[in-house]
């Protein structure tokens, strides 16, 4: 089983799949591999610290929770070999290109991204749709394989099949109020694990995300503090979307941008599915009416 997570920022992953991740490492140990792509540079997201430095640190922080995680981790490389620039990434044929390239190199099972609001009124981070839109547009292209060869030359003649996944969307804290949800995944005794990936982003979580007030967060003191923090977001996501286990929970939308899924086979491969917080019945309805 291969999972792929493409996500905008760095420390997005950990709190909309790495429960998940972590709790699919426990059902399948070594029959999986678990892989992160994030797709701006992280130079935009800091009040104080100058822009290389804040890259530099931001690479650095997800290196160190890849760690805990046991993830891979990669950042995003354009064809002329840099990274989007964060806070202002649109869908290129650049970004198209390389996000087609290293989903074909992956080949993932499962593709993890942003989804895309479908109520103006919402909020948005203008990563996160320009992510959620690249996949969806890329998406039938992933076993095109002459689609970006001016980009990624290679030899025209020789060719083979390439996996397309099932490709879903997480839950995203800008869109509050407009998100919505097919499967609930039971994260509590992943806790720890979230809590220790999570922390390792200090610049994000002691510094960023409770100066730019987005989150209204306290700034935490320790690990422990950090923990009580994170529970509170985690039951406000609950409440959000009328989930009423006190549990943590990771939810997602199955999209039909690229392998069409079977429900069954999703509930015998996902890890600690909340049947009673998921919306199966609906979920299998709509995809009957897409297979057929």
């Amino acid at each position: 089983m291969k999972i792929l997570c493409l996500h905008a920022h760095f420390d997005d992953f950990e709190f909309v799949a790495g429960g998940t991740f972590e709790m699919w490492w426990r059902k399948l140990g070594g029959d999986l591999r678990a892989k992160v792509i994030v797709c701006t540079d992280g130079r935009a997201g800091h009040h104080l610290h100058p822009r290389a430095e804040t890259g530099r640190l931001r690479l650095a922080e997800q290196a160190a929770s890849a760690r805990v995680g046991g993830y891979e981790f990669e950042p995003l490389r354009l064809p002329n070999g840099e990274m989007p620039r964060e806070a202002c990434l649109r869908v290129t044929v650049d970004l198209l290109a390389a996000l087609w390239k290293a989903i074909r190199d992956f080949e993932p099972d499962y593709l993890f991204c942003p989804p895309l609001p479908a109520d103006t009124l919402a909020g948005i981070h203008v990563d996160h749709v320009a992510v959620a839109q690249a996949v969806r547009e890329v998406a039938y292209m992933i076993n095109v394989p002459h689609a970006f060869t001016p980009e990624y030359p290679t030899d025209e003649t020789q060719s083979k099949p390439v996996k397309v996944p099932v490709i879903l969307n997480t839950y995203d804290g800008y869109m509050f109020g407009a998100n919505s949800h097919d499967l609930a995944v039971d994260v509590e005794p992943a806790f720890d694990t979230i809590a220790e990936m999570t922390w390792c982003h200090q610049s994000q979580i002691a510094e960023w995300l409770p100066w730019v007030g987005r989150h209204g967060m306290p700034v935490p003191k320790s690990l422990a503090e950090w923990k009580e923090i994170l529970r509170h977001r985690f039951a406000r996501e609950n409440r959000e979307l009328g989930i009423t286990s006190p549990h943590l929970v990771n939810v997602f939308t199955v999209t039909a941008w690229g392998e069409i899924a079977d429900c069954d086979r999703l509930v015998k491969d996902f890890p600690s599915l909340l049947p009673e917080a998921s919306n199966l019945a609906r979920l299998q309805e709509r995809l009957t009416r897409w297979r057929a």
